[in-house]
């Protein structure tokens, strides 16, 4: 199922349309969008994550970013509709 991103890239707000099927996680999706070829993070963040602890890999990828131009990544909170409701 489809997700939406909000982010920042160079202090304006964008939204983009996500999926898992697509890309291994947000910051993949955001890169795309804004063409940035980020193979070689990639290759970085896979030796990293062998090494290093989840947080490592984490302020990493987040700082990398910052560097690039990118503020909030994050996903869209989902409407939890009740059983039955449908958006109007």
């Amino acid at each position: 199922m489809a997700r939406t991103i909000i982010y920042t890239y160079k202090e304006k707000e964008k939204e983009l349309l996500f999926s898992y099927q697509q890309h291994r996680n947000l910051h993949e999706a955001v890169a795309e969008a804004e063409g940035i070829d980020i193979t070689e993070f990639l290759k970085m963040e896979v030796r990293l994550e062998l090494i290093s602890d989840t947080k490592a890999v984490r302020n990493y990828r987040d700082s990398h970013f910052k560097k690039l131009g990118f503020g909030r990544i994050t996903l869209k909170p989902k409407e939890n509709l009740g059983v039955g409701k449908k958006n109007k």
